[in-house]
């Protein structure tokens, strides 16, 4: 599944894939597949994303029923 609020919260905040995979110490193309729903962070990327991003886990994680 696409992570399109992961997507959205970077793109406000004017940052590229590259800007967020820097802040969260891994690719751009790791960032890249998580958005596009080809791969499923641990949990401390998980928590890494959503402090870069000033967001919870439940805003870009969670899947709403």
């Amino acid at each position: 599944m696409k992570n399109l609020r992961m997507k959205s919260a970077r793109a406000a905040l004017d940052l590229s894939q590259d800007d967020l995979a820097k802040k969260c110490e891994v690719s751009r193309q790791t960032i890249s597949a998580i958005e596009k729903g080809d791969y499923n962070p641990t949990i401390n990327l998980c928590i890494s994303i959503c402090k870069a991003l000033d967001k919870t886990l439940d805003d870009l994680f969670w899947e709403e029923a």
